[in-house]
């Protein structure tokens, strides 16, 4: 819904925005493609998917008409098999709604080109963040990786809380408290590990699809950069829709 009601993380997205130097290209990871294998997207025109039921009409009539770029898509190609790791690519994969909601707002002209990067649920963290260390590379050369999701997702109480159902929300702070504190201090192997190491894990994710892309910006980003959150907040009850951009240390 941040399509027509962008509210605060809309607003937050909008002024990043306005502070970033315009790339060569964008690396979209949504939590909506997922794959066997890592898989690029090579298609030239990349068609809005709307993958999604049961909303608002209005959402059904919103079109991102964005290129792509299949010379970009070669360079990811590139970095992924240069790193070890099996790829495919998909010459027809559009974008889904975890892709073209954010960069509608990031770039509503449509004039950055895109390419779209699976996850693969069943590698896990560590598998998601050995592919963002793999695309590293791509930051240094002008490209902007845009990692989607939601710091907690759980539909289930989500819909129980939208029925008037008396739930225990507080989870959802808490889960996303102690990832913001993870990040800001660098504590990379505690992330990693969050099913282990926090007892609200399983209720904030029961499917950890939507925190993955998270770990593939984490390992993207450079080793000496260091987490920035542009909006913390719990929206529809129990969804948390922080958001984090990986930045360079200042050195003095």
């Amino acid at each position: 819904m941040v399509a027509l009601r962008p509210g605060a993380a809309g607003a937050a997205l909008k002024a990043l925005a306005e502070t970033l130097a315009r790339p060569r290209a964008v690396l979209v990871i949504s939590p909506h493609w997922e794959t066997e294998v890592a898989t690029v997207g090579t298609a030239s025109q990349l068609e809005t998917i709307h993958d999604f039921g049961g909303f608002d009409p209005a959402l059904y009539a919103i079109h991102y008409p964005v290129q792509g770029s299949p010379q970009g898509a070669q360079e990811v190609l590139t970095v992924l098999e240069a790193a070890g790791l099996p790829v495919r690519t998909d010459a027809h994969r559009g974008l889904d709604h975890g892709a073209w909601v954010p960069l509608r707002v990031l770039f509503p002209q449509a004039d950055v080109p895109v390419v779209p990067l699976s996850i693969q649920h069943h590698g896990g963290p560590q598998h998601a963040y050995r592919i963002g260390q793999a695309l590293a590379p791509l930051a240094a050369q002008g490209w902007l990786i845009v990692a989607t999701g939601n710091i907690t997702h759980n539909l289930r109480d989500w819909q129980q809380a939208e029925m008037g159902a008396a739930i225990d929300r507080s989870y959802a702070q808490r889960f996303s408290d102690w990832v913001h504190d993870q990040l800001i201090r660098g504590d990379t192997v505690a992330l990693l590990d969050y099913r282990q190491r926090h007892p609200d894990a399983l209720q904030a994710q029961p499917r950890d699809e939507h925190l993955l892309p998270l770990f593939t910006a984490l390992g993207a980003a450079d080793t000496g950069a260091h987490a920035r959150a542009i909006h913390r907040g719990i929206s529809d009850h129990v969804i948390a829709m922080d958001g984090y951009a990986f930045e360079p240390m200042r050195r003095s």
